[in-house]
C-alpha cells in the first residue's frame, strides 16, 4: 500500500502541475484546452491566484512514513489521507511524487458571482481511478465552505466515465449540456455542466 497526502501547492509544484495538466490536454479527457503548458506559465498561474482560489496537490508519502502523521493542508500533523495500491508501471519506472492537483477557480469576475467557484481536478495517468480524485474533490468541497462559497460548478466531458461517476457520487448534479461546445481534433465536443450547492 502506498500512502499519500494533500497539501496546498507552492511555486515549487509548477513543474508537476504542468506535467499532469498536459497529460489531461493530450489525453482529451478533461479540458477543451489544446495548447500544452510550460512550468513557467504554471508558476505565473499559481502566483496570480487570490486567497479564495487555492490549488492543492496530492503527493505520495515519502517511503517509510506510510501510516505515520504528516503535515497536510492545515500545517498541523495529521494522518495520511488514504492508502492506495501502487498502479502498474513499466519496469524501471516509478510513480511520481505528485500524483494530482485540484483548484477552486474564479467562476466569473462579476461581484454577483463571488459565492460561486469553478473547480478543476486532474490526476496523473497512472493514478486515475484509484481514489485520488475523490479525496481531492472532498477537500475542494471543504475548502469551498471555508472560503465562503455557496456553490461549486464544473464542466465535464460526457464520455469521461470516471469523472462523471466521481462528480455524481460526490453530490454534483447535472444542470445542462452545452452541445458542440468546442472542437478537439476536428470533432465537435459536448460538455456537461454540473453544480453542488454547499
Amino acid at each position: 500500500m502506498t500512502a499519500y497526502r494533500l497539501r496546498l501547492a507552492s511555486a515549487a509544484d509548477a513543474e508537476a502541475i504542468c506535467r499532469i495538466y498536459n497529460q489531461g490536454i493530450e489525453d482529451r479527457v478533461a479540458t477543451l484546452e489544446t495548447e500544452l503548458r510550460t512550468p513557467d506559465e504554471r508558476r505565473q498561474w499559481l502566483a496570480s491566484r487570490g486567497a479564495r482560489n487555492p490549488v492543492i496537490v496530492a503527493e505520495l508519502e515519502p517511503e517509510g512514513l506510510s501510516g505515520q502523521a504528516s503535515k497536510g493542508l492545515s500545517g498541523q500533523a495529521e494522518p495520511a489521507r488514504a492508502s492506495l495500491s501502487a498502479p502498474s508501471v513499466q519496469a524501471g519506472l516509478t510513480a511520481p511524487a505528485t500524483i494530482g492537483w485540484a483548484s477552486l477557480n474564479v467562476f466569473n469576475a462579476r461581484e454577483a458571482y463571488r459565492f460561486v467557484a469553478d473547480i478543476s481536478v486532474y490526476v496523473e495517468r497512472g493514478w486515475r481511478g484509484k481514489g485520488v480524485g475523490r479525496v481531492m474533490l472532498e477537500k475542494l468541497v471543504e475548502l469551498g465552505r471555508t472560503h465562503g462559497y455557496h456553490k461549486l460548478v464544473l464542466s465535464a466531458f460526457p464520455d469521461n466515465a470516471g469523472g462523471m461517476a466521481l462528480y455524481t457520487k460526490s453530490g454534483f448534479r447535472t444542470v445542462g449540456i452545452y452541445h458542440e461546445q468546442g472542437q478537439l481534433d476536428g470533432k465537435w465536443v459536448d460538455t456537461i455542466i454540473m453544480e453542488k450547492v454547499l
